[in-house]
């Protein structure tokens, strides 16, 4: 009764990342508002007296008022950051744990390889967790053979794996990352019976993968965007006499290129409503199909917030990071995301994180709504909510239970509803993707679920415990990180411009620090308008040296670099992680922010649809080669790297223009910051004229794109000529 009483969690508040954030606040937030006084007054001088042309200076004003408008709505992630810690030893008996279904996404297994997927899919299976409350679902739009072949050989070699893993209590479980040279587990390396289990389970091992990688010939004609709903839950040779295995079921919804499939969120919402009459498990693990279980106590870990009566009747889900195996010790395209971890500690003290994609434990009843669970609303009102099946509403009720026979084979009338809840149509006449399940706007459906989720009212916790829970693979070269990012702009650019921006959305029903955490994130591609503006040179837009108003502008740019540095280092990384994180930066806000914010103007205004672009998780030896070695592969569309290569262009041709400018006419002090601004970006990017000038490998940037690139850059030049007139 004691081990009961103990707390099952601990919120730990930062409080000296607390009192540095809060001083940077008030000390940064006092400078800016007197180079705010600077440009006011200049550019009301300028009006007046008309002695200097008054456009560089309106446009360079507008964008530090939207640099300005980004770093306060910022503010809210430092405001209150905590960590926290959970107990899973103090948890109470297994009989106590609610079921859990596990959803894992696929779509195409020429870009998601069969065995990274079925690697996630086992793991999940092996969670140390009841099997007989754990049901794992594999949702394939592609609809291939080449996947659901897959799914069998996986449940086949997992009767071997799953005992192998409880017997000899594996902390490592998935397969192909235990069966890694640096993986094996050491404790028995003395046991001659657990070297000859091992052994023989990786045979077992070798003859699965070697299926897999057999039977994927032909993968990438084997997806298919048109094809009838397909479900089948793995059955064959149920041996009573083997230790209890989990649910295992593959799950091809039904598309039609005639009728909008809604990307993840539609795969998603499909599952929730075919796992709901098979096992509707209260809690649901999201899984990436890149993204297997590391760490085989994460459910435990996550009841531990479940189980706290204090907390669970409000909690909508228990976000852990996406952590990631394939990163260098360069980590050169910023793969770790670590800028948005540590965000979401700040997210955390302020009523909890968004979605980030995957690797979250999420309440079913808050994907339902709360207005659909009363016990008073009729079924009308539910058939129009949930669509018009009988045997789903059933399954909303507490004490519904699902009929699934004990040999796991569905009878021919469930098989008809489930295909029918796979159905294209389905959710066509009722609120899914609208009021229930994930939201469908957006393709970033993670952040506007969450923030229709807390705006009912519902909270969230970031777990980030010592050993990372779930580990994926992260783009490993600059054109899938560029598409990846693309995407989420894109996006993220849609809510800000739709009812779901957080200002109007979120207003009244969330808190103001919260809705200052959505809008930051989903107004962070409007970088690209001061990144293209601040391109204009020319004349003296900044205070001389012997201004005192140049010790502002000097303090606003080392504060908030040297405050990155810290948030960078107290986080555990290196320095060479900042720098890697401001060159990424630069190279997404001129790239993908730039197409990913034309692209959700263009979708808005009906001129464009935007789409879900899948990024690639199949490996190139000679792009991981040049990724372990720490160079850029810098191998992608001339579309996304000639906007880079433009404004790398542009900066040196306007730090070499401004120092003849400074030498000519002894101007040093009137131009000093502006010829600062692109040698800062010039240091900064110095690998990208490694790429264009000096580098003769395959990675390199193609003469072509560098010629585009020298015209584009003398356009934009030539265009602020004119600007300067005025």
């Amino acid at each position: 009764m004691e081990k009961t009483r103990l707390p099952l969690h601990h919120c730990h508040v930062m409080k000296t990342d607390l009192i540095i954030n809060r001083l940077y606040m008030f000390f940064l937030g006092t400078a800016l508002l007197s180079l705010f006084y600077y440009r006011t007054t200049t550019l009301s001088h300028i009006i007046k007296t008309g002695e200097s042309p008054l456009v560089p200076h309106l446009l360079v004003f507008i964008s530090e008022l939207l640099f300005t408008f980004i770093w306060v709505l910022q503010q809210a992630y430092r405001w209150r950051p905590v960590t926290r810690t959970v107990y899973p030893d103090r948890l109470p008996g297994d009989d106590r744990f609610p079921p859990i279904d596990v959803f894992i996404c696929t779509a195409d297994p020429s870009k998601e390889p069969s065995l990274g997927v079925m690697n996630t899919v086992i793991s999940a299976m092996a969670l140390d967790y009841p099997p007989d409350k754990l049901a794992v679902y594999l949702s394939d739009d592609g609809g291939s053979n080449v996947t659901l072949h897959a799914v069998r050989e996986a449940w086949k070699f997992s009767k071997w794996w799953l005992p192998f893993c409880r017997k000899y209590e594996l902390k490592t479980r998935c397969p192909g990352a235990y069966f890694s040279a640096e993986s094996r587990d050491d404790r028995f390396i003395s046991c001659s019976q657990f070297l000859a289990e091992e052994k023989e389970i990786e045979k077992k091992y070798n003859e699965f993968k070697e299926s897999l990688e057999k039977n994927s010939v032909n993968a990438s004609s084997s997806a298919s965007r048109d094809h009838a709903p397909i479900i089948e839950v793995m059955n064959d040779a149920v041996d009573s006499s083997q230790q209890e295995m989990p649910i295992l079921a593959y799950v091809a919804r039904e598309k039609r290129p005639s009728r909008p499939h809604h990307f993840k969120a539609g795969a998603l919402n499909a599952l929730i409503r075919v796992s709901a009459v098979i096992s509707n498990a209260p809690c649901i693990l999201v899984l990436d199909c890149d993204h297997f279980c590391n760490d085989p106590t994460s459910a435990r870990q996550a009841m531990c917030y479940y189980l706290d009566p204090e907390i669970s009747p409000k909690l909508a889900f228990v976000q852990f990071p996406q952590k990631f195996h394939n990163i260098s010790g360069h980590d050169l395209y910023d793969g770790r995301l670590n800028f948005y971890w540590r965000r979401w500690l700040g997210f955390d003290g302020l009523g909890g994180p968004s979605i980030s994609g995957c690797n979250l434990y999420l309440k079913r009843e808050a994907l339902y709504g709360t207005k659909n669970i009363k016990n008073d609303i009729d079924l009308n009102h539910l058939k129009k909510s949930f669509g018009s099946s009988n045997e789903l509403i059933r399954s909303i009720s507490k004490n519904y239970e699902p009929h699934l026979s004990k040999d796991r084979k569905l009878t021919d009338a469930q098989a008809k509803e489930v295909e029918r809840l796979a159905s294209c149509n389905y959710d066509g006449q009722s609120e899914w993707g609208k009021e229930v399940g994930f939201i469908y706007f957006s393709v970033v459906e993670d952040v506007i679920t969450s923030e229709f989720l807390q705006s009912q009212g519902w909270i969230s916790v970031f777990v980030d415990p010592p050993r990372p829970c779930f580990l994926g693979a992260c783009p490993t070269n600059l054109s899938d990180t560029l598409v990846q990012h693309g995407r989420w702009a894109l996006g993220l650019m849609q809510i800000s411009l739709s009812k779901y921006c957080a200002f109007l959305y979120g207003r009244g029903r969330m808190s103001t620090l919260q809705t200052m955490c959505y809008a930051a994130g989903s107004f962070d591609p409007i970088y690209v308008v001061p990144f293209y503006v601040l391109a204009i040179v020319g004349i003296p837009l900044y205070p001389k040296v012997s201004d005192p108003f140049f010790i502002v502008f000097a303090f606003v740019f080392l504060a908030s670099q040297l405050k990155h540095v810290q948030e960078v280092m107290s986080y555990g990384d290196s320095l060479m992680s900042y720098l890697y994180e401001l060159r990424m930066w630069m190279m997404r806000s001129a790239s993908s922010f730039l197409y990913g914010s034309l692209g959700a103007i263009l979708d808005k205004i009906g001129l464009h649809e935007a789409h879900f672009t899948l990024t690639n998780k199949a490996g190139d030896d000679e792009q991981a080669k040049l990724y372990q070695e720490g160079i850029y592969d810098f191998q992608a569309s001339p579309v996304l790297i000639a906007p880079i290569c433009s404004l790398y262009i542009l900066n040196v041709i306007s730090f070499v223009v401004g120092m003849g400018r400074i030498f000519r006419t002894q101007s040093g002090s009137e131009m000093l910051v502006q010829a600062f601004i692109p040698l800062f970006g010039v240091i900064v990017n110095y690998q990208v004229f490694e790429g264009m000038v000096l580098r003769k490998d395959r990675g390199r940037i193609s003469t072509s794109v560098s010629l585009l690139s020298a015209v584009i850059a003398i356009s934009v030049l030539c265009f602020g000529s004119l600007v300067l007139i005025y």
